[in-house]
């Protein structure tokens, strides 16, 4: 039976024999309009990719062509069930080549990197211990609460990664199941990390390491086994997919060995009324194990159809043509001497498509919410859900207030957040240059409207007297 119930629609070609050249991929909105706050309409400029990336067009083409076969998976006999099924499974299939996975390796549908890693913890052998940078992600720092965690300080090198890790392996006691937990382009600063290296040291030391792939995957190819990694874990919504799902991806044994993530029908073999009256309850060791209830067939399916929209686009050009838009955005923050672009490795450290940077004598949330309500700008700006990270590289102090988008400061004051401009493979050129002008010309003309904070965010002012205040100026 065919997976596929409709001819796929392909993304737009490029020109692979120039990779530079090569054109943005067709994104849902990239048409959207929005208003301004001092009149008019302009395309919006989605910069904010490492939040969430929009759609690829290929992507929401085939979920629609889909749509009306749309059946429930692995529970029944009738047609439109099977052909679901199949596109589940096949969907597996996908994902699994799209990350180079070892034969015996199991992919496992989730709802986000977040809950991937909280799958993988609740699967760790009794007494593991797990190892983890202070740069990560919250989905990556916080769920290894039923674990023993050493949590290591930011490095300021990838050598210092390598051997801050090898340091503590070294160190542990008692020696036992290990675990180390790191990004592959941090959600921050966008810096690459040294993830083959770090999975050399892991291995050596008798410890496992997971990848959270959730910023890495979107810009450049991730394979399992070329990196040496145990697990990886990624978002849908950040691979162009426009729905809430997700993957762990790697190493059977442990998942094998592991209470069922969720307990329920899906994950269980065979359920039986003992004599006394009890359950007993044989339960599958197949992915299947940790995907109880009715699955997220589209979801599976659009990540899948993402992964084969950038296979085919090819991460060369995509790499290529995504470094182009780095250097223009790097080039035009330099040039501006109040801005301070944030690093943990060096102006010069390779990264994807995002940077973080404030801005001397701008509240960070009032500087992005003046980008949005005059220039159409969408960019992101608080501690990205990577407090510890931010804090350091700000130099704030670990109870100094602020929040992830959410900061206390007035307009104008000094407040410990930052802002991010993030893009990817659906980015179009004039919207990086017009984040680049429009840092420019706030920092030189300063706002051109009012703002105030409501609810925690800086706003524009819409009252009648602060417009007109606003107007004159």
């Amino acid at each position: 039976m065919s997976a596929t119930p409709a001819a796929t629609v392909s993304a737009e070609p490029t020109d692979s024999a120039d990779p530079c050249c090569a054109a943005p991929l067709p994104v849902l909105g990239r048409d959207v309009t929005v208003p301004l706050v001092t009149g008019g309409e302009v395309t919006y400029a989605a910069l904010d990719y490492a939040a969430s990336a929009p759609a690829l067009q290929r992507v929401w083409d085939d979920v629609a062509a889909y749509a009306p076969y749309y059946g429930s998976v692995h529970r029944g006999a009738g047609y439109l069930s099977q052909l679901s099924t199949d596109l589940f499974e096949n969907a597996r299939k996908t994902v699994a080549e799209f990350l180079g996975c070892r034969e015996g390796d199991q992919v496992v549908f989730t709802r986000s990197t977040t809950d991937s890693l909280n799958l993988l913890a609740a699967a760790l052998p009794a007494d593991c211990q797990v190892f983890v940078f202070e740069t990560e992600h919250h989905a990556s720092l916080l769920p290894w609460r039923d674990a023993r965690v050493t949590y290591l300080d930011a490095p300021r090198t990838h050598d210092e990664a390598v051997h801050t890790l090898e340091r503590a392996l070294a160190d542990r006691h008692p020696y036992g199941p290990a675990l180390v937990c790191v990004t592959g382009a941090s959600n921050v600063t966008g810096e690459l990390w040294p993830v083959r290296e770090l999975a050399a040291a892991a291995h050596a030391h008798g410890a496992r390491i997971v990848l959270d792939a959730a910023q890495l995957a979107p810009h450049h190819p991730v394979d399992v086994r070329d990196l040496d990694v145990d697990w990886i874990a990624f978002s849908g919504h950040k691979l162009y997919a426009p729905f809430g799902s997700g993957v762990l991806a790697g190493r059977a044994d442990w998942l094998q060995e592991a209470e069922p993530y969720l307990a329920g029908g899906g994950a269980s073999r065979k359920v039986a009324r003992r004599a006394d009256g009890g359950v007993d309850v044989e339960w599958h060791d197949t992915a299947a194990r940790h995907e109880a209830g009715s699955p997220n067939v589209i979801g599976a399916y659009s990540i899948a159809s993402a992964c084969k929209a950038l296979d085919e686009a090819g991460f060369d050009a995509l790499v290529a043509r995504e470094r182009q838009l780095i250097a223009t955005v790097t080039e035009g923050l330099a040039a501006v001497p109040q801005v301070r672009v944030l690093s943990l490795f060096g102006d010069d450290a390779p990264r994807v498509g995002v940077i973080s940077f404030v801005v001397d004598g701008w509240n960070s949330s009032h500087f992005a919410a003046a980008l949005s309500a005059e220039y159409g700008i969408g960019v992101r700006d608080g501690l990205f859900c990577a407090h510890p990270l931010v804090r350091t590289l700000l130099g704030g102090a670990p109870d100094e207030p602020g929040e992830c988008g959410a900061p206390e400061a007035a307009p104008g004051e000094r407040s410990l957040n930052a802002i991010r401009v993030s893009f990817g493979a659906g980015t179009p050129d004039e919207h990086v240059e017009r984040f680049v002008r429009a840092v420019r010309e706030l920092v030189t003309d300063g706002a051109r409207w009012n703002y105030r904070t409501e609810d925690g965010r800086c706003v524009p002012d819409t009252g009648t007297e602060a417009a007109a205040e606003a107007t004159a100026a």
